[in-house]
């Protein structure tokens, strides 16, 4: 069996996919749950002309979006960890990962650096081997989306060098994520609302605490109050590792 019998076919219609040590038939059997929340804001997902073309903002509003569809059950992790040699602590780590439910983690990239993948994938590899989580979930930009870049000629704006398909799956192919089994979701044209632009307008909430910035439409503002971001450790806002210290 594929990944494609574990995903719908409408999420297979909507992203490009690919599946890294059997990923998803691990969600699909181990963690329906988590599974189950990860597709509904797949097919809820959409993006804007104003989306991808607004200038000016450090960050945009596909991350928000995202964000308000996962938030608050998905949270926030840290990790740390140590290399203690004859009691002495030779190398320590700290891994994030921007989303988390139980061992499940989610990220997104969207237009960073492409060396940001090395960042997640080593996350993901060092939470995976401490034993934090069991599969890993990517989404990110589709290649695809390029013709309406040039459409909108913004192609400038989302340069070679920038997180796309087609410089992660170079980096798991050659296994950079270790042995933690990995999903990808390419975000793609057939994602655009072309409504959107005149239908939609996006307030932006800011949550203090976590300095994260959360969404909601118009019409909903200042009657629906979004939870506020949380670390899976209520006190610290840390996992600490401590406990599955390496020892040699």
């Amino acid at each position: 069996m594929g990944y494609q019998d574990y995903i719908s076919e409408e999420i297979l219609e909507l992203y490009e996919v690919h599946d890294f040590k059997h990923a998803a038939a691990i969600l699909y059997n181990e963690f329906p749950e988590e599974f189950n929340e990860i597709c509904a804001a797949l097919l809820k997902f959409r993006f804007t002309k104003a989306d991808i073309v607004e200038k000016g903002k450090n960050e945009s509003q596909i991350p928000k979006k995202i964000s308000a569809l996962l938030r608050p059950n998905w949270k926030e992790s840290q990790l740390n960890a140590k290399l203690v040699v004859d009691e002495e602590v030779i190398n320590y780590d700290t891994h994030k990962v921007d989303y988390i439910k139980g061992r499940v983690a989610f990220d997104l990239e969207w237009n960073s650096k492409d060396q940001t993948y090395d960042r997640d994938l080593y996350a993901f590899r060092a939470f995976f081997d401490y034993n934090r989580i069991s599969v890993g979930v990517l989404l990110t930009r589709s290649n695809d989306l390029d013709n309406l870049f040039r459409k909108y000629d913004i192609m400038q704006k989302y340069g070679a060098s920038t997180t796309q398909m087609t410089k992660l799956l170079p980096r798991l192919n050659a296994g950079r994520n270790g042995g933690c089994p990995i999903l990808v979701f390419g975000i793609t044209s057939k994602l655009l609302d072309e409504q959107g632009d005149q239908s939609d307008e996006v307030v932006e909430i800011d949550d203090k605490e976590s300095g994260d910035v959360e969404t909601q439409s118009a019409e909903n503002s200042g009657t629906q109050e979004l939870p506020k971001d949380i670390t899976i450790v209520e006190q610290k806002g840390t996992v600490d590792n401590e406990d599955n210290d390496k020892q040699i």
